[in-house]
């Protein structure tokens, strides 16, 4: 490889192994035990690669003895392939990762289904009346969520399932970090259900179809991504909502992060962010954190590191940046592509992983002097 081919590579060339898939990524999800990420495919297909680099930046580190500049060698031997499993649907099939190894995904055929690091597919976990829409696991307690259009289902063990009939289309849920409560959203609104006891569920009406939910760490706060009108966010203690319009496209991804003390989503034009000690209510922009540099598309996913004040985004313009929470400074691991459409921290923050809708699936691993 000449020099000029060299000054031309992008961190992305360098930091990432990177497949083609066969049709747009539309979601992803590292295992339990981080060794693995699963990308689900547009066409219901699982694409599984290994987290861990068989070429790590650490052993491509080079530093010259004259001035002391450090530079990475590109990998000499092209990455794994990706395992494909069969379509579970003619869709995008969704995910949650297993305790440990593996993933669970959600299939046409209404069955949530293990499959394992190597692709094979295990007896169905549960199932739900039709092909499933939305599918969470609470890692804390190990209960899995699955819907459907018509009914959602609860699963702690064979002998401990709860069926909730839903009488409007379901568009997405999340369980709370603890378990405790089940967020369901449809198409003119939310309904919070708690998981336990006999206790009411809680409606709320939303200006707009909520397309992505995202519960703070504490679980006393839910952030609604809508198709339309911004982000809603939402007071679990009193069921007060507050919506935060200005947003240039869906807000699509949200992220809450633990070391930045920070809310993040995507929409805008640039990274938007808020503090959680002054999060935008009411119209109050006090706690609005500055992060990143403004560009001329939007932001379309988000992905807060889960040891770092940092927050990784994508853009309709396929750039990839890691930025530090409320300063505009940012690290550009990719300049252009094919637009971005899920990103994901693996839970120890060394590896990036990357869907597009070009079909691009990567792997980012970053060596620990980048973020020092």
């Amino acid at each position: 490889m000449n020099q000029q081919s060299m000054r031309n590579l992008s961190l992305f060339d360098l930091l990432a192994r990177n497949w083609q898939c066969q049709s747009p990524v539309a979601g992803l999800c590292f295992s339990g035990d981080g060794f693995s990420v699963a990308f689900a495919c547009a066409d219901g297909t699982i694409a599984i690669a290994a987290a861990e680099d068989r070429e790590p930046p650490e052993v491509r580190l080079r530093v010259s003895g004259d001035l002391g500049q450090t530079t990475i060698r590109p990998r000499e031997r092209p990455p794994a392939p990706l395992i494909i499993t069969t379509a579970f649907g003619d869709a995008a099939a969704p995910l949650a990762a297993q305790p440990r190894s593996g993933f669970l995904v959600g299939a046409a055929s209404g069955d949530v289904l293990p499959v394992s690091t190597a692709g094979d597919i295990g007896e169905p976990v549960f199932k739900t009346s039709g092909p499933v829409i939305a599918l969470d696991r609470a890692a804390q307690v190990g209960i899995i969520a699955a819907g459907c259009e018509r009914d959602a289902v609860l699963w702690r063990g064979a002998s401990d399932t709860r069926r909730l009939d839903l009488d409007k289309p379901l568009s997405v849920l999340a369980l709370s970090p603890d378990g405790r409560r089940l967020a369901l959203g449809f198409g003119d609104g939310l309904s919070i259900h708690p998981t336990q006891g006999s206790g009411a569920p809680r409606d709320l009406p939303l200006p707009a179809r909520p397309i992505a939910l995202g519960w703070s760490l504490d679980g006393a706060w839910l952030a609604c991504g809508l198709e339309t009108s911004g982000l809603a966010l939402v007071s679990v203690a009193d069921g007060n909502c507050s919506i935060v319009p200005g947003f240039a496209a869906p807000v699509r991804d949200i992220a809450w992060s633990a070391p930045a003390k920070a809310l993040f989503a995507s929409g805008a034009f640039r990274i938007a962010g808020w503090s959680t000690s002054a999060l935008p209510l009411d119209g109050k922009t006090g706690g609005a954190l500055e992060t990143g540099h403004a560009g001329l598309v939007p932001i379309e996913a988000v992905a807060a590191h889960p040891a770092k004040p940092l927050v990784a985004a994508g853009s309709a313009n396929g750039r990839i940046v890691v930025a530090k929470a409320g300063s505009r400074d940012e690290l550009v691991v990719r300049p252009l592509g094919g637009a971005v459409t899920v990103l994901a921290w693996s839970a120890d923050g060394r590896h990036l992983a990357i869907g597009c809708a070009d079909g691009t699936a990567a792997v980012a691993t970053f060596p620990d002097q980048l973020f020092k």
